[in-house]
């Protein structure tokens, strides 16, 4: 799994109908530049992309002003909302995705009621447990060498995983943040013409 195809819907998504500089704007500010694949030209692709497979809508609303092609601002579909929580699910339940995968997924995890967000890192500490044991199980400490550090790590790294999962629980168990369903949510966009501190440009 790809974070961008999560990244860009999400931010389309929090913005109601964006245009491409907004929704790089947006993931930069986030930081995603710095811990995904979300650079300039992928983002850019990837609107199209997700345009062109039904999830988003692609709207020209403004000739450009440098003479070049139109302005277009995007808009999730019906199905492009199944498959941004489709993806934010499936970022917060797996233990072998990538650290941006599951970055971008915390990142959205407030757009869940509460309690589904809860039920769902309950899963990802089950297939981290899952994961620990297939690992133990299938190793003797010292019996292959340095090339046991290898599984030494992925111990560490269920281990770790699974700590910091129970955390996250504990605070949102705990009500922190505001859940779908709850109140205004976190505005984690920034409102057209508003400066990006941490923009690359």
């Amino acid at each position: 799994m790809s974070a961008i195809r999560l990244l860009v819907l999400g931010a389309v998504r929090q913005h109601g109908r964006a245009h491409g500089y907004q929704v790089r704007n947006d993931l930069e500010y986030w930081g995603a530049h710095e811990w995904s694949n979300a650079k300039p030209g992928s983002v850019y692709h990837a609107l199209k992309q997700l345009a062109k497979q039904g999830m988003l809508l692609a709207h020209e609303v403004a000739p450009s002003t440098a003479g070049g092609p139109p302005r277009i601002e995007y808009e999730i579909t019906d199905r492009g909302t199944e498959e941004y929580l489709a993806l934010l699910r499936a970022a917060l339940t797996s233990y072998d995705q990538k650290m941006d995968v599951l970055s971008a997924g915390i990142g959205f995890i407030v757009d869940l009621e509460r309690s589904e967000a809860v039920a769902l890192l309950r899963k990802r500490l089950a297939h981290l447990a899952a994961w620990r044991t297939d690992v133990t199980d299938r190793y003797t400490p010292g019996a292959a060498g340095h090339i046991g550090e290898i599984m030494n790590m992925w111990v560490h790294a269920a281990d770790a995983g699974a700590e910091w999962t129970r955390g996250l629980i504990e605070r949102i168990e705990g009500g922190a943040y505001v859940f779908a369903g709850e109140g205004a949510p976190f505005v984690g966009v920034l409102a057209e013409g508003e400066e990006n501190p941490y923009a690359t440009e």
